[in-house]
């Protein structure tokens, strides 16, 4: 199939977008250092759980930064490649081919083990990589897989202008609206949301949650301009990004994943959580990786007391368990 180029409006995007101005000093003191300090509301996940698992599979490939899409750049984080070899303004076809091989045989392996064992996955899909691949996006919404919206592109929302992110949500949820069927419930940036980016999903309406934070293992509400909204957590260490960052075998992986499991299902007793795995085709689709993530997966089933979940599955089931505070307007946020 032939590429579809990103909207001109949309391209180029690394070369020709500044840098926004440094933080206003109305955001440094809206940080929460104390969270539920120590005492968190009982979960009550379903079947009372002693954790709620959710796989999450990164699906980025074919958004990410490249030449053809107009960038002046081809992307190269997350590849087997610790640095780029192919100077700046020139395709680096090595990368562009191990992103390929993400959807070409990582995705399908890692979608045949989670059919094989019947499990639900949650995809932080990029809109673009959706359209740009109907076979896949074709098998998520036939295993009703939930989509949290990962950005039109694989761009940094940071570097954005405020009309620009706007828009570019829009376009996202169109687009995944026309690709799968349904729209988004969720949303998830690169690495990290710009200042204005929870504000603007709750003015776009229709999501129930974000997960553009690290710093819980529960869900929780917060307030944006005077409207609760329903932060789910996601984790960048049981996360295969280790796979680039010192982890080397699938087995390293498999134990740093059990490991973290068996805490939380032990605490689970008195203290159920949530734990999140991140996974990416063109990184753990590999074989010698591959055996790591089905070990932990059978770990997982043969533990018990674990409800394996989508995403929006955990956030629904928390806006029924614990519905949201009241919002005072004059204490809104975001």
């Amino acid at each position: 199939m032939r590429p579809v180029a990103a909207p001109s409006s949309r391209q180029g995007l690394e070369g020709k977008l500044a840098m926004p101005p440094p933080s206003q000093p109305s955001h440094a003191h809206d940080r929460d250092f104390v969270g539920y300090a120590g005492a968190p509301p009982l979960a009550d996940w379903p079947g009372g759980a002693r954790i709620a698992v959710n796989f999450v599979l990164n699906y980025e490939e074919g958004s990410e930064y490249s030449i053809g899409d107009g960038d002046g750049r081809s992307e190269s984080a997350l590849t087997e490649v610790s640095a780029p070899r192919v100077p700046v303004g020139q395709r680096d076809l090595a990368a562009e081919s191990m992103y390929e091989y993400g959807t070409r045989v990582g995705f399908w392996r890692i979608a045949r083990l989670f059919a094989e064992r019947g499990l639900p996955m949650t995809v932080f899909g990029c809109a673009l990589s959706l359209e740009r691949n109907p076979a896949a996006a074709e098998f998520m919404a036939r295993r009703d897989w939930d989509v949290c919206c990962h950005g039109w592109r694989w761009i940094e929302h940071y570097r954005l202008t405020e009309t620009e992110e706007r828009e570019q949500i829009g376009m996202a949820v169109a687009s995944i609206k026309r690709t799968m069927g349904q729209r988004p419930l969720g949303w998830y940036c690169r690495y990290a949301p710009s200042l204005a980016t929870r504000r603007l999903l709750v003015e776009e309406g229709g999501f129930l949650y974000d997960s553009d934070a690290y710093n819980d293992e529960l869900p929780y509400w917060t307030n944006v301009i005077g409207r609760p909204h329903l932060i789910v957590p996601y984790s960048l260490v049981t996360n295969d990004v280790k796979l680039t960052n010192g982890i080397f075998t699938g087995e390293d992986f498999y134990t740093l994943l059990r490991d973290a499991f068996d805490v939380l299902h032990a605490e689970g007793a008195s203290a159920p959580k949530m734990m999140s795995i991140g996974l990416h085709p063109r990184l753990v689709g590999h074989p010698a990786r591959m055996a790591g993530l089905k070990r932990f997966v059978d770990h997982v089933l043969a533990a018990g007391d674990a409800w394996i979940c989508r995403r929006a599955d955990i956030a629904r089931h928390w806006i029924a368990r614990h519905p949201a505070p009241r919002v005072d307007a004059a204490t809104r946020t975001g």
